[in-house]
C-alpha cells in the first residue's frame, strides 16, 4: 500500500490475501465460548477453533481464516497507557493439518511486504532456539534465511502454550521497526522496543500433558495471530493506537466532552468501548462471571470520571459512538437498550456511593483497615476492596 491505509482497508487485505489462497472465511464470532468452556470470554483468535486443532474435521475445511473479537482482563490495570486493551480483534489464519509452518512464514513475508507494503529493511523475526526438551526449529530459521531477514533465537519467548496443558508448540514472530522516519533500525527484538511485535505464527505439533510431558500431534496445525489495533497502529505510523482511526468517533469526542487526562481518558475510552461490545453480546451487570467483569469496566470508567467532577454522566454519551462501535463490531444490539444498561448500572453504582460514604465514616473506620473489615465491608455492605479504597482516598 502506497497510501496510508485505513483499518477497514488493512482487514480487507488480510482476507482477501487468504481467500485467494484457498482459504475460507469464518465467522469472528461472539465473545462468548460456548457453555462447555469454562472460560468467561473469548482470548483468542485461536480459542473457538480448539475441537477443530485436536483434530476434529472443520465443516469449511482445512484453510481458515477470520477477524475475531476477544477480550482480556489480565491487562486491566494496564489499560490506560497506549497500548493495552480490554476488548480487541485478532486477524488469524489456520491450517488444520494442510500446509506447513515454513508455508506459512512465507506468506506471512510476502503479505507484510507487498500486501502491506512494509520493506524488507524493517523487519526482523525471532524463532525458537531449543531449551533443554525441545530442538531448535530449524524449519523456521531455514525459511527465513532463504528469505533474506535478519533472525534471532530466543527459547521461552517462542514457544507458545494455550495453558499449562493443552497445544502448544514452537512459534516465529514478525517484528516491524517502529523507530521513525531517518532512523534506521537498530539492535534486535530482544534490546530496542522499537522492534514491535505484529504477527505470530505457532508452528502447533505437541499437547502438553498433565506430567509435563510432551505429545506429537498427530494433525500439526498452524495458527496466526495478529492484533489489528497494534498492526493498524504501525502501519499508520501512530505511537499509541488510541491514534489510529479504529478509535475514531471516541477520541474527536471525548476531548472536549469531558476535560481529563491522557491516562484517564484512555481508560475510560477503553472501558466504555468495551462495555458496549460486552452488552452487544448480551452480557448484563452481575455480581458474578461476565457479568462482573461488564459491572467492573463501567464502574472504573465511572470512577475515573467522577474523580474530578462527580456531575458527570453516561447520559452524555452520544448516540454516533454507541452506534459506530456496535457497527464496528458487526453487533445488531440497538443502541438504547447498551443506553438503558449503562445507565441503570450508573444509578445503582451511584447509590452504592453514597452507601458507601455512610458507611466508612463511622468511627470504627477511620484508622486503618484490617483484612476482616475489608471482609465485614465486602460481605455486609457489598463494598469490594478497590471501591472501599477508592473512596478513603483523598
Amino acid at each position: 500500500m502506497t497510501t496510508t491505509p485505513s483499518g477497514d482497508q488493512i482487514v480487507r487485505t488480510f482476507i482477501d490475501f487468504f481467500r485467494e489462497r484457498g482459504h475460507e472465511l469464518i465467522t469472528g464470532g461472539t465473545l462468548l465460548p460456548p457453555s462447555s468452556d469454562p472460560v468467561l470470554f473469548t482470548t483468542s483468535g485461536m480459542h473457538p477453533l480448539t475441537p477443530h486443532l485436536e483434530g476434529r474435521p472443520h465443516p469449511q475445511g482445512r484453510r481458515l481464516v477470520n477477524v475475531q473479537r476477544c477480550l482480556r482482563t489480565s491487562d486491566l490495570d494496564e489499560v490506560g497507557d497506549r497500548t493495552h486493551l480490554t476488548v480487541f480483534e485478532m486477524l488469524g489464519s489456520w491450517s488444520l493439518g494442510d500446509y506447513d509452518h515454513s508455508q506459512s512464514l512465507r506468506w506471512g513475508y510476502e503479505l507484510l511486504r507487498d500486501g502491506f507494503g512494509v520493506p524488507s529493511e524493517r523487519l526482523y523475526v525471532t524463532v525458537f532456539g531449543g531449551d533443554d526438551e525441545v530442538g531448535p526449529d530449524r524449519e523456521s530459521l531455514r525459511t527465513w534465511r532463504e528469505l533474506g531477514l535478519p533472525v534471532e533465537p530466543t527459547r521461552d519467548e517462542n514457544w507458545w502454550s494455550h495453558g499449562p496443558v493443552g497445544l502448544c508448540g514452537p512459534d516465529s514472530e514478525i517484528f516491524v521497526w517502529t523507530g521513525g522516519p531517518g532512523t534506521p533500525p537498530q539492535g534486535t527484538p530482544t534490546t530496542d522496543p522499537r522492534w514491535v511485535e505484529v504477527w505470530n505464527h505457532v508452528s502447533m505439533r505437541h499437547r502438553r500433558l498433565g506430567d509435563g510431558g510432551l505429545q506429537p500431534l498427530r494433525q500439526p496445525n498452524v495458527d496466526t495471530g495478529m492484533g489489528l489495533e497494534r498492526l493498524v497502529t504501525v502501519l499508520q505510523g501512530h505511537d499509541s493506537v488510541y491514534d489510529s482511526d479504529l478509535f475514531e468517533p471516541w477520541t474527536r469526542i471525548l476531548p472536549p466532552l469531558w476535560d481529563l487526562d491522557g491516562r484517564s481518558r484512555r481508560l475510560v475510552c477503553d472501558h466504555l468501548r468495551s462495555a458496549i461490545v460486552v452488552i452487544g453480546d448480551g452480557v448484563r451487570p452481575t455480581n458474578t462471571g461476565r457479568g462482573y467483569v461488564l459491572r467492573r469496566l463501567i464502574r472504573r470508567a465511572l470512577t475515573t470520571l467522577w474523580r474530578d467532577d462527580p456531575s458527570r454522566t453516561l447520559s452524555d454519551l452520544p448516540e454516533e459512538v454507541l452506534r459506530h462501535t456496535l457497527d464496528h463490531f458487526r453487533q445488531s444490539r440497538g443502541t438504547g437498550l447498551v443506553r438503558e444498561v449503562l445507565l441503570d448500572e450508573e444509578r445503582r453504582f451511584g447509590r452504592l456511593l453514597e452507601r458507601g460514604r455512610r458507611v466508612l465514616g463511622r468511627p470504627e473506620f477511620e484508622g486503618p483497615l484490617s483484612d476482616e473489615d475489608y471482609h465485614y465491608l465486602h460481605d455486609t455492605h457489598g463494598l469490594p476492596r478497590d471501591l472501599v479504597t477508592t473512596l478513603r482516598t483523598p
